[in-house]
């Protein structure tokens, strides 16, 4: 794997063992010709971040900070390692579980990314509907500012009162979901 562009771009990352599935560079690239110059000076918060892969590409190109949150010890070290070798700056990796975290963070972000293990097997733990239908995204994301999540590309698009989906996006096995509040919320 690799930083696509900007000031980090070609430069190799690690990924974290216990990282099974890390967002590919074509979807990557992907993601970022949608969110264009959104990412510029943007606050950025990577949930999820296994090897940091999204929150890097964000600071190389231009965001302004960016927070990755991860509850695997070891993933959180390959975040730092990865910051350090690609001489990115306004990166700082948290261990935590999601839910923790977002409850006692008062930062406001641009930009939310969220990828969390698929949700493929009847009884299996829907990370993203969990957390769309907790309420502790809207206080987090900045006004007009998008929540860009994936998922696999055979599940439907979650709904939560808060947010509107403003784009679905499918590539092979996953699906790029970009969510904005609702005007209600």
């Amino acid at each position: 794997m690799r930083i696509i562009a900007g000031t980090a771009g070609r430069i190799a990352i690690k990924v974290p063992p216990a990282v099974t599935r890390p967002t590919t560079d074509f979807v990557r690239q992907a993601v970022f010709s949608i969110l264009g110059e959104r990412v510029g000076a943007a606050r950025v918060l990577d949930l999820y971040a296994g090897s940091g892969a999204l929150g890097l590409e964000a600071l190389s190109r231009g965001a302004k900070s960016c927070t990755f949150v991860e509850e695997h010890r070891q993933a959180v070290k390959v975040i730092a390692e990865n910051l350090t070798k690609a001489r990115l700056e306004g990166g700082h990796a948290v261990k935590s579980e999601v839910a923790p975290f977002l409850k006692r963070d008062a930062g406001s972000y641009d930009l939310i990314f969220a990828d969390p293990p698929y949700w493929k097997y009847h009884g299996d733990k829907d990370h993203i509907t969990e957390l769309l239908q907790s309420g502790l995204l809207p206080p987090r994301l900045a006004a007009g500012g998008w929540l860009i999540v994936e998922v696999s590309s055979h599940k439907t698009s979650p709904v939560a009162d808060e947010f509107s989906l403003v784009a679905r996006r499918e590539y092979g096995n996953s699906a790029i979901l970009i969510y904005a509040k609702s005007l209600d919320s």
